[in-house]
């Protein structure tokens, strides 16, 4: 077992492990997957060291969180993150597991969004319930921002700032019902808008501060340091084209790859292959060199995905690769790197 380093989360006093596990393919993301696999990744997922688990409602209906509850039950030792701002209607006429927004489930359920005071804290009760736990330790508001939900943003922000939403997340936290909260979302500028509106522990940032974009550097990661925020890092891997690489139909922003970023994938791993570095490996190393990032969650399929993640993330890289990768202008001058300043 990898005992995992800890990062300290915001002004909490929570400590992350910097590897986490991200479970949404515990929804069946893409693909199903039973129950057994679920709980054999799971398992191995603790036998190899995982102590962070992030979920949320959407993940599957429920079914990701109804999973990770039934494999961590009882334990004094894992950290969960959730998420509010879905909340989970039955739904009777769903009886099959075709595909329904990207995951595979009969779970009888349909999302409603609900960024209000009375909906932020029945989906935290309902998630305690799905989990069969008594406490999650974060909460992110999920999927707010244009990105999600279009002309319907704005009503959605109104229901966060004026309804309560906000104050509800604030009241939990004062009461330490949960150690702290923050947005769970890919993009950077409903992150600046709503840092205005409430001090956020964290941000869960998917796909926007990776080996293939750094555009956060430009205003969020400066507002964060400032307002002593913390960022864990989803979407490492852009939603897989990092992983799988530009020979395979990889995935960019849960879409097929455009060219363009095709094109910057081959030029890392045009480096990488002079390095003999695996990519995926630069990829977790390279976030985890920013000190404002607390965690990289990654998200794991199978128990295979388990022990290779553990390998890409002791995986040693030459210096001489970052300083390839900058030298080639493939990472900005200003992103940290592994190493620099130790």
């Amino acid at each position: 077992m990898t005992d995992i380093p800890r990062r300290t989360v915001g002004k909490t006093g929570c400590t992350l492990p910097e590897l986490g596990f991200g479970a949404a393919a515990m929804g069946n993301l893409y693909t199903a997957i039973d129950d057994a696999q679920a709980a054999a990744t799971l398992a191995a997922a603790l036998a190899a060291g995982f102590r962070y688990f992030d979920t949320a409602p959407h993940y599957g209906r429920g079914l990701s969180e109804r999973r990770l509850g039934d494999a961590i039950r009882g334990r004094q030792d894992v950290i969960v993150s959730t998420k509010v701002g879905r909340l989970m209607d039955p739904d009777a006429g769903i009886t099959d597991d075709r595909e329904r927004d990207g995951f595979h489930t009969a779970m009888p359920f349909s999302p409603r969004y609900d960024y209000s005071y009375d909906g932020v804290l029945r989906s935290h009760e309902h998630s305690l319930q799905r989990l069969g736990l008594a406490r999650v330790d974060i909460l992110f508001v999920h999927d707010i921002g244009r990105v999600t939900h279009g002309e319907a943003d704005a009503r959605y922000r109104e229901q966060l700032i004026a309804g309560g939403g906000f104050r509800a997340l604030e009241s939990l936290r004062d009461q330490g019902a949960i150690a702290g909260f923050g947005l769970g979302v890919n993009e950077v500028e409903v992150c600046l808008d709503l840092m205005q509106a409430s001090q956020f522990d964290v941000i869960l940032l998917a796909g926007r501060y990776t080996l293939l974009e750094q555009g956060a550097l430009d205003a969020l990661f400066p507002a964060c340091a400032a307002a002593g925020t913390s960022i864990v890092v989803g979407g490492p891997y852009n939603s897989g084209i990092l992983a799988t690489g530009s020979a395979a139909a990889g995935r960019y922003n849960y879409a097929p790859a455009p060219e363009a970023v095709l094109a910057k994938v081959r030029a890392l791993e045009t480096v990488a292959s002079r390095h003999q570095v695996s990519l995926p490996a630069a990829a977790l190393a390279f976030v985890l060199a920013h000190p404002l990032v607390a965690s990289v969650i990654p998200g794991i399929a199978d128990p295979q995905q388990v022990s290779d993640t553990m390998r890409l993330y002791a995986e040693p890289i030459p210096s001489a690769f970052w300083t390839d990768l900058r030298a080639q202008g493939l990472v900005r001058p200003d992103a940290p790197l592994p190493g620099e300043g130790a």
